[in-house]
């Protein structure tokens, strides 16, 4: 290599333009400088050229068309295809249906005091839907719901989660617990506001009562408590009557109810979206004959007796003799209708209408209607008594062993004397048959073998055979009142019959209705039938005026000072219902008062007393008294200073 620079390389610039030849002049004296060469401009930058817009918009409208092409399509499809299917699918999960219940009509007393009324209560309910998974996004929605819910309506938590769990996914309504009161749900509103205000802090709580709601109801209660409880009956927990004038008049009293359907959310009703109602229609209200405050007496003093007594169970009817109308209704033992969870089951019906027994000696006085009425003989009439009295295949007896007595007709009343009343009865024929055949007649016309007329639940129209299949020995026992049976409104009915001037009017339990317009309807006017002239009636109750005045009397015990007291005593052997055999008595007292001009009929009966007494003057004598005594100071019913015909009770062979 050698030490020495390369040759430069000659870059040739570029080639100048030739001169003209008159230019090329040497320079002279005076002559002017030649121009400098003008410096070389560099290139010009060549310009960047973009492609063109328009394929890039043709590609975008495309993608766009195409994007609102498949909306259109979809809307047609829920607008117009599928319109009414997406419409119906909208309105299930949005609107709910719920019954407005009826306010149920209210019961009275004849002077407008509640019986029975409806306060306000709650039907608990769940929209079933709310509780799934895809709503709560919890799986056990329903177990939280329900260990909230259990202790508050009192129910264990699986009843509740299979109501808010159906097997039917769709169901969107449960009803959870009817008729609760406003403390009830008070306490489920207060744990869901607790909820829906820790969801909002925390972020994390479900509200899982979110789909528990209320309806607007009305529990059933009783004021007075077991007050003419076995009359009014009870509500069961369909809200239906279940016993007594409740079950018998129902459909009056619950009225109609009414339905309502609007839109919700989250729970909640939406005001703004619109809802459809049709009005519950309250119930009539019942206004009873019963009153009060005598129902209140009879049901005192009949339960006090049964006690005393140790006995099965007891009954007090009280009548106005003029119209038939049942003032009081009384049984013992009774319950409490507001809470059936500690009623005796066998309490719970009306003994008074349901029991059906033999009478006893309460029933001779139809025999001796039928005596007088027939002419067959007088109150004066001589009867002559025997010890002993032997009839078809039995032999028949007094309750109390005595040598043989000279008795008038009204002594045989007056001292109830079975013979005396077989020796009378037997003379209403030519043959025994044949006085079977009237006496039945008049049995029957009393009202006996029928239904009251009240239509009232579970009464029993007792048992009275055809004549013509009578045994032998009731050939005998009807006449004083066993082998036949009856009520103790049946038994009540023939006392208010005779103090009505032997005119038999049905029994009344219904004043009358008054309609949701506050229009009073009355009850339809009883049915009236004659059963003995007035002349018989009257005669009648002088002779039982005997039994409760004269000293030989059965029936002292139910004296009242200053009034005249007509009245019958009745000890008859009882039939037991478990066994069908006679164990025990059914003891009983019939009257009314003034005897004289009769307003007040009252019957008391008692099954097997086993402490104490049992004849039925000794126990229902004074039931009766006392009974009587508060209904005519209630009623205001004076006495009415006429003297007793005092009827000789013996006569002098």
């Amino acid at each position: 290599m050698s030490d020495r620079e390369p040759p430069r390389r000659r870059v040739p610039g570029p080639a100048r333009p030739s001169r003209p030849a008159s230019a090329q002049r040497r320079p002279g004296p005076g002559a002017r400088p030649a121009r400098r060469p003008a410096a070389p401009r560099p290139p010009a930058p060549r310009a960047i050229r973009l492609g063109s817009p328009r394929p890039r918009l043709r590609m975008v409208g495309l993608a766009l068309t195409l994007v609102m092409a498949a909306f259109v399509v979809r809307l047609l499809q829920v607008q117009a295809v599928d319109a009414s299917t997406y419409a119906a699918k909208a309105d299930r999960n949005r609107y709910v249906g719920q019954v407005l219940a009826a306010e149920r009509g209210e019961i009275t007393d004849r002077s407008g005091i509640a019986l029975a009324s409806s306060e306000d209560a709650y039907d608990i309910t769940a929209d079933p839907t709310m509780f799934n998974p895809e709503n709560l996004k919890i799986d056990d929605g329903p177990e939280q719901a329900a260990a909230l819910l259990a202790p508050i309506l009192g129910q264990e938590q699986s009843t509740i989660v299979g109501k808010l769990r159906p097997k039917d996914t769709r169901s969107q309504y449960a009803l959870l617990a009817v008729r609760q009161t406003p403390q009830v749900w008070k306490q489920i509103k207060d744990l869901k506001s607790a909820l829906v205000a820790k969801a909002g802090s925390d972020g994390t709580t479900v509200n899982v009562l979110a789909g528990v709601f209320s309806v607007p109801s009305s529990k059933r209660v009783y004021p007075n408590g077991d007050l003419a409880a076995s009359v009014l009956g009870w509500v069961n927990a369909e809200g239906k009557g279940g016993g007594g004038i409740e079950q018998e008049l129902n459909e009056i009293l619950s009225g109609k109810d009414g339905k309502i359907r609007y839109a919700q959310s989250g729970g909640r009703q939406v005001p703004t979206a619109g809802s459809t109602e049709t009005p519950a229609v309250p119930g009539s209200d019942i206004e009873l004959t019963i009153d009060r405050d005598i129902q209140w007496a009879a049901q005192n003093a009949i339960t006090e007796q049964v006690k005393a007594s140790k006995a099965d169970r007891g009954y007090v009817v009280v009548q106005d003799t003029r119209t038939g109308e049942i003032l009081a209704m009384a049984n013992s033992p009774g319950f409490d209708p507001n809470d059936l969870t500690t009623a005796d089951p066998d309490a719970l019906g009306n003994a008074a209408l349901q029991d059906a027994y033999e009478p006893g000696s309460t029933a001779k006085v139809m025999s001796m209607a039928a005596v007088i009425e027939e002419n067959v003989a007088t109150p004066l009439t001589h009867v002559v008594v025997p010890n002993r009295l032997h009839r078809g295949d039995r032999l028949f007896k007094d309750d109390i062993d005595h040598e043989t007595w000279n008795l008038t007709l009204n002594g045989v009343l007056a001292k109830s004397s079975n013979i005396g009343t077989i020796l009378a009865t037997g003379q209403l024929g030519k043959t025994q048959a044949e006085s079977n055949r009237v006496l039945y007649s008049y049995l029957r016309k009393f009202g006996l073998g029928s239904y009251s007329g009240l239509d009232f639940p579970g009464e029993t129209k007792g048992i009275l055979a055809a004549p013509d299949t009578w045994s032998t020995s009731q050939q005998y026992t009807i006449p004083f009142g066993q082998g036949v049976s009856l009520n103790a409104l049946q038994a009540a009915s023939v006392y208010s019959t005779i103090a009505n001037r032997g005119v038999r009017i049905e029994p009344t339990l219904v004043r009358g209705t008054e309609g949701p317009d506050g229009r009073f309807t009355p009850a339809s006017a009883p049915k009236k039938t004659r059963v003995v002239s007035e002349k018989t009636a009257k005669t009648l109750a002088q002779m039982l005026e005997s039994v409760v005045d004269d000293q030989e009397g059965t029936g002292t015990k139910a004296r009242i000072p200053g009034y005249r007291v007509a009245g019958k005593t009745g000890t008859a052997n009882r039939v037991d219902p478990a066994t069908g055999k006679y164990k025990g008595y059914t003891s009983s007292f019939a009257g009314f008062a003034p005897a004289d001009k009769p307003r007040v009929t009252v019957y008391c009966a008692i099954q097997n007393a086993t402490q104490g007494s049992y004849f039925g003057g000794q126990i229902c004598g004074p039931v009766f008294k006392q009974v009587m005594e508060f209904a005519l100071k209630t009623l205001q019913i004076p006495p009415t200073g006429a003297k007793a015909a005092n009827l000789p009770v013996t006569f002098t062979p």
